[in-house]
């Protein structure tokens, strides 16, 4: 149960929190898995509706190349004009922050946030423009493909054999209060293009990528939210895999299963092991051989110092929104049991929402 009375310094981070909240812009993220999804449209659609209902909205920027549908929207609003520069004997336009900032317009759209500015410019990146805007108290409503986050960057070669050379930090993806996917079936985006099997099946993994990336950001969002409200515990929608690791434990079975399913799942693999207290020389070599293999198949791996083992992996688990518990067993036997209870039994029972996962160990002890 979480404590009903927060202390002070608690409730004063709470109120700063909030007041920080209200003084800054909003942003509203609309993001693609691919080209072609209508993200850009959606973003326009979005302030065509906003101004409608009597909001003072203007377009910092959007890209050269337009639809009829994308242009029709545009002819309703209200664009600054960008500032032309001159870049290798090229004209380049930026948009013109100074110029928003003087205008002060409720919102402001911004398209093709992974941009980056000329040399010279006021800031290097269009999403530190962005978050310039949104300091000062302007809402933008602005627009990415997922092949331009940067921490995204090493699933996408995987998927695509490319990388982009303009990114934006996921930080800054999940700073956003709203995201929302723009979805289309695979399908959809070949209309025009001849397309293979191949093709399909990469959209659907760059889809699946984003729909993971969108529901870790309501995470997010929620547990934030629950926290200025005092509330401890809290599972998402996102898996989050937890090995537990012990010196007897299966640990190579456990740890290439669960990196097997944050591969499939593109979520996080954490591993932990709670110190114990007298182990042997070779129990100490067990434990660090399986924290090398967690280590090497990309495990985000944790140690602790606790006296109580179950207790210190579910407030672990807890504080991680760990929705899949890996955990070995040791045969004992039923006599033990009966006198001592099973403390297997009471992680499971205590373990709320989680999946619990039950390896029995590789090396087991003699039965009593």
């Amino acid at each position: 149960m979480p404590n009903a009375r927060p202390s002070p310094e608690e409730l004063l981070r709470r109120i700063e929190a909030e007041e920080q909240q209200s003084r800054r812009g909003r942003l509203k993220m609309f993001l693609g898995y691919a080209s072609r999804v209508g993200k850009s449209f959606r973003m326009l659609d979005e302030g065509r509706r906003r101004k409608q209902r009597g909001q003072d909205v203007v377009i910092g920027y959007i890209q050269g190349k337009l639809g009829p549908d994308v242009s029709k929207v545009l002819e309703t609003m209200e664009v600054i004009p960008g500032l032309k520069v001159r870049v290798d004997g090229k004209e380049e336009e930026v948009m013109d922050v100074v110029a928003i900032l003087r205008r002060h317009p409720q919102v402001c759209l911004v398209d093709e946030l992974a941009r980056d500015n000329p040399p010279g410019s006021r800031n290097p990146k269009r999403w530190q423009d962005v978050k310039e805007l949104l300091d000062n108290g302007i809402t933008v409503v602005t627009a990415i493909n997922l092949q331009y986050i940067a921490e995204q960057q090493d699933a996408i070669e995987k998927i695509t054999g490319k990388r982009a050379s303009h990114t934006v930090p996921e930080a800054f993806i999940r700073s956003a209060d709203e995201i929302v996917i723009v979805d289309a079936p695979p399908d959809d985006l070949h209309q025009d293009v001849p397309s293979s099997t191949a093709d399909t099946r990469r959209l659907s993994e760059l889809r699946e990528l984003a729909l993971l990336l969108a529901a870790e950001v309501v995470d997010q969002q929620l547990h934030q939210s629950l926290e200025l409200r005092g509330v401890e515990t809290f599972l998402g929608s996102q898996e989050r895999i937890l090995v537990c690791i012990t010196p007897r434990s299966n640990a190579k079975r456990m740890l290439e299963s669960g990196h097997r399913n944050a591969e499939r799942f593109h979520c996080d693999l954490l591993a932990l092991y709670v110190r114990q207290k007298g182990l042997s020389d070779s129990d100490e070599e067990l434990v660090e051989k399986h924290l090398a293999l967690a280590r090497e198949l990309g495990a985000k791996v944790h140690i602790l110092e606790a006296s109580g083992s179950a207790s210190a992996i579910l407030e672990f688990a807890r504080a991680h929104a760990v929705t899949q518990l890996f955990v070995g067993h040791s045969l004992r036997s039923r006599w033990h049991e009966l006198l001592f209870g099973n403390p297997l039994d009471r992680l499971i029972a205590a373990a709320d929402a989680m999946d619990v996962r039950i390896f029995p160990h590789s090396e087991p002890r003699p039965v009593s």
